[in-house]
Formats: C-alpha cells, structure tokens, sequence
C-alpha cells in the first residue's frame, strides 16, 4: 500500500508519515485505542462518540517546506540525514493546488537568484517557503530570509510569479537572522496589496495573516467547528470565552443573538485578524483581544457561562486547571491536541466531568490526533 500512497515513504527518502503503511481503518482504531486508554476513566461511562475520519492524502493546506541546493536547482522539502536536501515538492499530503505551485516556486528562487541557505557554511539567504492554500484556491506564500538582501530581487519578479500563479494573492518576506533551527523570524515584509488569504470553512469567513496559525487540515478543522457549534447550541451560554483563540475560529462559530464572546491570544497578528473577521460578519458582540489566556481568567471577578480552551501541545496547565475547577463557569469544551495533557488538566478538575468526547483525525498517517471534550459542572 505504501508503494501507492507515496513513492518518497516506499524509498525511504522521508518517513515524516510514521503511519503510511498502515491501512487507514487501522489507524483510525489505534488511535481510539490511544485515547481511550488515557481517557477512559475520566469520560467513564458517557462513551465516546464515532471518530471523525477524513482524506488520508491531499488534505494539507500548508507546506513548510526547508530550500537546499542551488538557486539554479533548489530542492523544496526536508533535509536528510546527511544535511542534504530531499525534494518533496510532488508529497501526496498536500492539496493539488500546493502539488501544482511547488514546482513554479522552484522556477521562481533561480528566476529571483535566491541562493538557499546552507547550514553549515552560515551561507545563502532563503530558508524556508511556506505555502498556504484557501478551500477556495486561492495561496499565501511566504520567503523566509536570512536578511533583505534579495528582496528587490524578489518585489521585481513577484508580478511574473502572479502571472505563473493565478490564485496567489497574499505573498511576503520573512525575516529570520538567527542560525537556528527556527522556522521563523519576528518581522514580516508583506508584498501584495491583499495582505489576509480568507479560509471559508464551516460557513465561517477567517481572516489569516502571514504569522497567523490555522489548522493544516482545513476540511476536519471545518468538522471541529460544526460539532462545537451543534455541542454548544445545546448548552446555550449567553457568555463565552474563547481562549487560545488564534484567529477565532470557535468563538466565531460560537457566535449567536444575545451572546457575548471574547477571545483571548497571545498573538497580535491572530488577534488583528479574528477582530477583522468578526466586524466582516457584522458580529458586534464578539470581540477579541491579545495577551495570555491564563493572565485574563485569573485576572477576571467572574466567570463566563461556558469556555472553550484551544491550547498548544502542553496543555491549559495547572494554574488554569485550576482556576476552571474554582471558577463556577458551568461548561468548558476543550480542544486537544496531545491527549496526555488532556488526562492531566481533567485530572485537576474533578468537578467539571465530561458529558460528550470525540476523536477527529486532523493529522492522518502519524499518531496525532484532535479530541473534542464537552465538560459539565457537576
């Protein structure tokens, strides 16, 4: 099967793809099994609903892919383990659109003269192109420099590259000094009028700037918003926070008449364009704000009627665990990325027990996983 699927995993040239050659039904169970023996005593017997399963290639809307060789013959992929770059630009994972525009922005760093960057000589200036792609087509690429100097070089190529590339409407530089392993730096060079590529998913319109994250797998980040919006509307919170809010995915999904949602991210950029997204939508009692997630809820009198957390790999933590456990909020629906630190927060708040749990498969052919929490004050 993996012969099929990806002739680079077959060959051994990258095996990011831990998972490939196991048939995709088998994973979906391994992964069940994974969450459900960390779990299983904190969801009890509510039981866990069906896993949501989606695409097994072509459902990554973000390359991120490391630039070596030459400007006359880059490679566009990974580094092996020799330091030698492995060209990925044809990898199954990603949406055709970023299959097709891979291959033109080769042609581009020899048409710019963008000499990539090689590790050990601490020479070369592109880094890294990272490529994104709407639902609607439509792509946001990004050069990660060493310094400014190719970009006159590329501001005058960036027309013919629109030219080569129809649906690229977001392009910019980033600028990333250091000679370490950072994907990117602090500053960024936007170079198109249009400076926000729009992600429609899940009837939501979400402003995403250059530094901004969103899911890499639009389709079950799509599925993550419609079952929070359906958990929610059952619950019907006239309050709700948002924090770990990015660019405001669940608290604009979460949006309805009469209630207030704030959202909390500790990241401008995210931040400037959820509060974009929301006065589009004409939303005016969702509002959003940057700084800590934690910061704001100990910082709050009171607490709203329901909080989503979204949080990174880590976790909420021990200090907002515990705050959520005092706090007298009635339901909280966690968003998990890493169920081991999802065990751990539960584990500190006893009195919010789960009423409703769900797997979804927003990272395919790996051991990663989302899982959806729907908690209630007890």
């Amino acid at each position: 099967m993996s012969s099929v699927l990806c002739h680079h995993f077959e060959a051994g040239r990258c095996r990011s793809c831990t998972w490939l050659g196991t048939p995709y039904d088998a994973q979906l169970v391994a992964k069940q099994q994974q969450v459900e023996d960390l779990l299983g005593h904190l969801v009890g017997e509510v039981g866990w609903l069906p896993p949501v399963a989606g695409p097994q290639l072509g459902f990554r809307t973000k390359a991120k892919m490391v630039v070596h060789g030459t400007a006359a013959a880059p490679t566009l992929g990974i580094l092996g383990p020799t330091g030698s770059g492995v060209d990925l630009r044809d990898c199954p994972l990603h949406t055709p659109g970023i299959r097709a525009a891979l291959p033109v922005l080769a042609d581009f760093v020899g048409r710019a003269d963008l000499a990539p960057y090689d590790v050990p000589s601490r020479r070369g200036e592109l880094k890294h192109l990272l490529v994104t792609e709407s639902p609607d087509g439509e792509l946001m690429v990004r050069f990660v420099l060493r310094s400014q100097e190719p970009l006159a070089r590329i501001r005058k190529h960036l027309p013919a590259l629109q030219g080569d590339l129809p649906g690229l409407v977001v392009a910019s530089v980033n600028l990333q000094p250091e000679h370490k392993a950072v994907l990117e730096g602090d500053r960024e060079i936007v170079l198109t009028d249009q400076q926000t590529l729009t992600m429609r998913v899940a009837g939501l319109h979400l402003h995403l700037r250059p530094q901004g994250f969103f899911q890499t797998n639009a389709a079950m980040a799509a599925e993550l918003y419609r079952r929070a919006r359906a958990w929610v509307a059952e619950v019907g919170p006239r309050s709700v926070w948002d924090l770990y809010c990015g660019v405001g995915g669940f608290g604009l999904a979460l949006a309805a008449p009469g209630r207030q949602v704030t959202g909390v991210e500790v990241s401008a950029e995210a931040v400037a364009a959820a509060t974009q997204s929301a006065a589009d939508a004409g939303l005016t009692d969702v509002r959003f704000q940057a700084g800590d997630a934690t910061a704001y809820a100990l910082a709050r009198s009171a607490a709203p009627d329901l909080v989503v957390v979204n949080p990174p790999r880590r976790g909420i933590g021990a200090d907002l665990a515990g705050w959520l456990e005092t706090s007298g909020t009635g339901h909280v629906l966690y968003s998990s990325c890493n169920a081991q630190t999802l065990a751990r927060d539960l584990t500190a708040m006893p009195s919010l027990r789960p009423v409703r749990a769900q797997l979804l498969d927003m990272f395919p052919n790996t051991a990663h996983h989302e899982v959806l929490v729907l908690l209630e004050r007890s």
